[in-house]
C-alpha cells in the first residue's frame, strides 16, 4: 500500500482525532470480537446493556463496518475541497458527513458490494446503470437485508442518510459519549505528541512513532504500509482537498487502515501504541517464516530444538541424514529467526527460539487483519 508524498509540504499532514471514526471502529469491535481480544469486557458489557431497538438496527446495518470498513466514518476526507480536519464532537463528524455529496456517500455506503473497485475510480451507481446493476446483484449475493438497503439508498439517498445519523446519534447516547470521554485524552494527547514529532524530527520520524509497518522513501516521497493488500494513492492531487490525515484509534488494533480511494484525502488511521503490544512482524518476515515451517523435515526439527539445544550431528543422527543436510535446514530456519545458536566448548548448539514461536499465531491474525 503506497502513498505518494512528493512535494507535500510537511504543514499539509496532520494529526487529528474523529470520534465518528472511532465509532466506527467501536462498532467494528462490537461485531466481530474475535478481532480484538483485549476489548472483549468491554465488548461484552456493552452488547449486553444495548436497548433491543438499538442492536437490532445495528444488526441491520452491520456490513457497514464488519467486514469492509466503510469511508463513510471517515467523511472529511471526501469534502471536495476540504482541509482533512475532523470535529471536535460526533455531532460536528455528523454535521461533515452530512457535506458529502450524494455520489460519494452512496459509494462509501456501498464499499461491501464493490470492494474490487475500491480504487478504480469507479462511476457512481447513482449515475451508471451498469454499476448500479452490479451493486444490486452484490447486495442480493451477501443477504436480505444488504439487498433492501441498497434498493432503499439507491432510490432516496436522503433517507438513508438519515437513517444512519439517527443511528449513530443513538449510539452516542447508548454507549458512545462515555466511551469518547474516556478514551479522548489519550488520543488528543498522542495526535499532539505524533504532531511535535513531525514538526521537529520529520516525516520519516512521525511515521515510525505511528507503526513499524510505515516508513518512507525519502528519495521518491512515497509512504508504504505493510499491509497484506495493494494500493495506491497521493496526497498532493486529490479532489477532496491537498494533504494527508492520521488518525489515533484506541480501539483500532490490530488494524491498521489506510484510505486511498480515488479523490479522496489520504488517510492512515492507526492503533495507539500499548507498551504491552510487540512490535508487528513484517508481511515478508511471516511468509518466510511460514515457509521455513512448511518443509516436513524442518517440522521435525523443531520438535527435537523445542525440547533441548542440539549440534547438528546429533540432529543428523536421530533423523538418519547427513550434517550438510541438517546445516542446510537450520539455515534457512535461522534465516527466518526461529532458531538460535550459541557455542559450549568445541560444540555449537542450535535451539527452537520459542518466543518467536510463540507469537507465530498472533503474528499471523495480526498480519492479515492489519
Amino acid at each position: 500500500m503506497h502513498i505518494d508524498i512528493a512535494g507535500l509540504p510537511p504543514e499539509r499532514i496532520v494529526f487529528e482525532t474523529s470520534p465518528l471514526a472511532e465509532l466506527g471502529l467501536a462498532l467494528h469491535a462490537l461485531s466481530e470480537p474475535g478481532h480484538h481480544p483485549g476489548l472483549h469486557g468491554w465488548a461484552t458489557a456493552t452488547s449486553a446493556a444495548l436497548e433491543p431497538d438499538l442492536a437490532d438496527r445495528l444488526h441491520e446495518a452491520e456490513f457497514l463496518w464488519r467486514n469492509t470498513f466503510s469511508d463513510v466514518f471517515m467523511p472529511f476526507a471526501g469534502v471536495r475541497g476540504g482541509d482533512g480536519r475532523t470535529g471536535s464532537t460526533l455531532a460536528e463528524d455528523l454535521d461533515i458527513l452530512d457535506r458529502l455529496d450524494d455520489e460519494r456517500f452512496v459509494s462509501a455506503a456501498l464499499e461491501f458490494t464493490c470492494t474490487s473497485l475500491y480504487g478504480t475510480g469507479a462511476p457512481s451507481p447513482l449515475t451508471d446503470a451498469g454499476m448500479r446493476t452490479r451493486a444490486l446483484d452484490m447486495a442480493a449475493a451477501r443477504g436480505p437485508k444488504q439487498l433492501d438497503f441498497t434498493r432503499q439508498l439507491l432510490a432516496d439517498p436522503d433517507s438513508v442518510r438519515g437513517w444512519v445519523r439517527r443511528l449513530f446519534e443513538d449510539c452516542d447516547h447508548a454507549f458512545f459519549a462515555d466511551t469518547w470521554r474516556r478514551i479522548q485524552v489519550q488520543l488528543v494527547a498522542d495526535a499532539r505528541h505524533k504532531t511535535e514529532v513531525l514538526r521537529h524530527k520529520g516525516v520519516g520520524a512521525a511515521l515510525g512513532a505511528v507503526s513499524a509497518a510505515l516508513s518512507l522513501d525519502e528519495e521518491t516521497g512515497r509512504i508504504s504500509a505493510d499491509k497484506l493488500t495493494t494500493g495506491r494513492t497521493e496526497a498532493t492531487g486529490s479532489a477532496a482537498g491537498t494533504g494527508l490525515t492520521l488518525i489515533p484509534t484506541s480501539f483500532g488494533w490490530p488494524h491498521l487502515m489506510v484510505l486511498h480511494a480515488p479523490g479522496w484525502r489520504p488517510v492512515i488511521h492507526y492503533p495507539v501504541h500499548r507498551p504491552e503490544l510487540p512490535s508487528p512482524a513484517s508481511v515478508d518476515l511471516l511468509q518466510l517464516r511460514m515457509e521455513a515451517l512448511a518443509h516436513p523435515l524442518r517440522m521435525r526439527l523443531c520438535r527435537n530444538l523445542a525440547r533441548s539445544p542440539y549440534t547438528t550431528g546429533e540432529l543428523a543422527d536421530s533423523h538418519g541424514i547427513t550434517p550438510p543436510e541438517v546445516s542446510r535446514h537450520l539455515a534457512v530456519l535461522k534465516k527466518a529467526g526461529l532458531v538460535t545458536t550459541r557455542r559450549r566448548g568445541r560444540y555449537v548448539l542450535h535451539a527452537l527460539d520459542l518466543t518467536v514461536v510463540a507469537r507465530l499465531g498472533s503474528d499471523f491474525l495480526e498480519g492479515v487483519l492489519r
